[in-house]
């Protein structure tokens, strides 16, 4: 059966490639792989059962896991032929790539030794080897490779029926369960990218392997605007440019995953701090402080320790029976905050928000700068309403949240309506009325405010439908940057009362918000996305003021600097022993918003000299002008003033 539901007969054994020739050459030419039921298989493996079958061919992602796949196998055999002590831990396909990680017990192969290694997976190209797999033995499969602990290991944990699969390179023996290519001569464009260190297992405790990156392609072109891609990326990564603007840094010797924020970087979190927390007060939250450590039980009762348990640290136990947990989320002690009063129909909605420190167990390997941590502050609040305020309360949450993007010039973003399964209802929280009411009228305030958005069934959480915000990253990924979840289990479960106006005890309803995501993260997102050239509002030094003579100008500069400082301007000024040019590109390459350069006609005419980022020609005003024009993009969050 193909995708179309068409049905066709073909002799029992032929291929995928048999078949996608039947339909057309140019298909047969064009196939990479096929599915049979879902599961990718070569395009050469026979087909011997009735199935369902797709064809795929080359530009699809699909295709490209393949020839990846196929590239990580000719890389290992390649590293196999040139050095004769490598052991090998995992191989296989990441995002844009692929990968090989080695341990060379002498000295660990280094990014000077790549083009070597390139030269050697160009040449097993040309020789067109047929790259077939083939099942042996596990007790044959060890014997081949050799004593390697991590290939011993891989093959005991993927081993199936006492065999495990493996490719033939010539006289070097893969061991890899993935699709691959039928030919080494389909891979028509590689390049071997970098180099780093792994874990193995991705577990600190574990030795640490030598990960050899790669990219490959069908066609060249393909190729080119990856690396241009890649280029972008390590322009745009915000480690990199967290590095160089000095805004943080992660130290695995004193904790992997735990961000320390320098000056300049803690500047920027704090202004974002600052700006959520006053909006989020304007619009009716009243912020709190709660503990990071909270007892095991309440996180029993909410569900997350049955859940999550994978992504918590472990309890500690307090030696007197309590057992006390880092939190990995807000949520249960907020709501703790709306217990500890009785409440009533008049107080609501209560609107609860924080900025709450969370801890979470990821593995090293998953470690990103700020992206992936293991302590992050969320921008988290949570209101609790009566049921038939839903759908007011969404429409002003999403509100504040357009606001707030508009405020970052974050314009990209879609939105998300996620609901249950209608042929799955049993997988979610157990009632119909609930999920039909609170559906419409999450839908009913989309369409009240004009808002585009998609519908995605099946995709809700188990305790209530949600809105995703949807943005794109720098690099073009999409990922989600708010959530607006309802959640009428958490209440229950708490066992959560309002007092009615019959004077009866009502169930509120609980939403979940999160505006900008954690501070970690965000701050990631944004450095990306500006660059590192952060708008005026959100640079950590807005104005740096140097003096064409620090003797003769420099009392002038620090003048200047003190009015600004009033005005809480964050403004410097390089009194250091360097030339005035040096002086000038050093703040370019910091990405200061401002330079002021002043001199003999600057100090007499109480004026400054003004270079903006991004832009050649200074020109000259009045310090006041250029103090109250300040003050004014500031304010505007450097928006253009209309």
């Amino acid at each position: 059966m193909f995708p179309d539901d068409s049905v066709k007969e073909f002799d029992n054994g032929s291929s995928v490639f048999d078949v996608a020739k039947s339909i057309s050459t140019s298909l047969a030419k064009k196939a990479v792989v096929g599915k049979l039921d879902g599961k990718m298989v070569a395009i050469n493996t026979p087909i011997e059962k009735d199935a369902k079958i797709e064809i795929i061919t080359q530009g699809s992602d699909d295709a490209n896991i393949v020839m990846w796949n196929s590239a990580a196998v000719l890389l290992t055999a390649a590293i196999e032929d040139i050095y004769q002590n490598v052991e090998f831990g995992e191989i296989g396909n990441i995002e844009h790539g692929f990968y090989a990680d080695t341990d060379k017990k002498d000295q660990q192969i280094s990014v000077d030794e790549l083009p070597a290694i390139q030269d050697r997976m160009k040449e097993m190209v040309s020789e067109k080897i047929e790259l077939k797999p083939s099942k042996i033995a596990v007790d044959e499969a060890l014997k081949q490779v050799d004593g390697d602990p991590y290939q011993a290991q891989i093959i005991k944990r993927n081993a199936v029926d006492g065999q495990i699969q493996i490719y033939k390179v010539k006289d070097h023996v893969i061991v890899s369960d993935a699709v691959v290519l039928p030919n080494s001569g389909d891979v028509k464009a590689l390049k071997l990218l970098s180099v780093a260190g792994a874990y193995w297992e991705g577990k600190s405790s574990n030795p640490m392997l030598q990960r050899i990156y790669g990219t490959a392609f069908f066609k060249q072109k393909d190729l080119e605007v990856e690396i241009e891609r890649q280029k972008e990326a390590r322009e745009r990564d915000h480690r990199v440019i967290g590095n160089n603007l000095d805004l943080f840094f992660v130290d695995p010797k004193v904790g992997a995953g735990l961000p320390y924020w320098m000056p300049n970087g803690a500047t920027i979190r704090r202004t974002i701090e600052r700006y959520i927390i006053d909006k989020e007060v304007n619009n009716g939250y009243q912020h709190v402080y709660t503990p990071i450590l909270m007892n095991l039980d309440a996180y029993k009762t909410s569900g997350h320790w049955q859940h999550y348990r994978e992504d918590m640290f472990p309890p500690m136990d307090m030696g007197d029976g309590e057992m006390l947990e880092l939190r990995p989320m807000n949520c249960p002690s907020h709501i703790q905050v709306y217990k500890h009063h009785i409440r009533s129909y008049r107080e609501l909605p209560i609107r609860i928000a924080e900025l709450g420190m969370m801890h979470r167990y990821e593995k090293s390997g998953a470690l990103s700068g700020l992206q992936r941590v293991r302590e992050m502050t969320l921008n988290d609040g949570h209101t609790f309403v009566a049921p038939e305020q839903i759908q007011d309360e969404f429409k002003q949450i999403l509100q504040l949240m357009v606001e707030v993007y508009k405020d970052f010039d974050i314009t990209d973003y879609s939105f998300r309506l996620s609901y249950r399964d209608p042929k799955n209802t049993e997988k979610y929280f157990d009632d119909d009325e609930m999920w039909n009411h609170s559906q419409s009228m999450l839908k009913g305030a989309m369409d009240d405010l004009g808002l585009d958005y998609v519908e995605a069934e099946g995709e809700a959480a188990f305790y209530g439908p949600k809105l995703d915000v949807q943005t794109k990253t720098a690099l073009g990924n999409e990922e989600t940057l708010s959530t607006i979840q309802l959640d009428f289990m958490l209440p229950k479960q708490f066992d959560l009362h309002y007092v009615g106006a019959d004077g009866e005890e009502h169930r509120p309803v609980m939403i979940h918000r999160g505006l900008v995501s954690t501070m970690e993260r965000f701050t990631a997102y944004l450095t990306e996305i500006y660059k590192g050239a952060f708008p005026t509002w959100l640079a950590p030094k807005q104005v740096t003021i140097i003096p064409v003579k620090d003797d003769v100008h420099g009392e002038y500069a620090d003048q200047l600097k003190a009015k600004m400082v009033k005005e809480n301007i964050r403004a410097e000024v390089d009194h250091r022993n360097e030339k005035m040019g040096y002086k000038i590109r050093e703040a370019q390459t910091q990405k200061i918003p401002y330079i002021l350069v002043v001199g003999d006609s600057e100090v007499a005419d109480d004026s400054v000299s003004v270079r903006k980022y991004g832009q050649d020609d200074s020109k000259n005003e009045s310090s006041d002008v250029f103090v109250n024009n300040l003050v004014d993009e500031i304010a505007n969050y450097s928006r253009e003033s209309k």
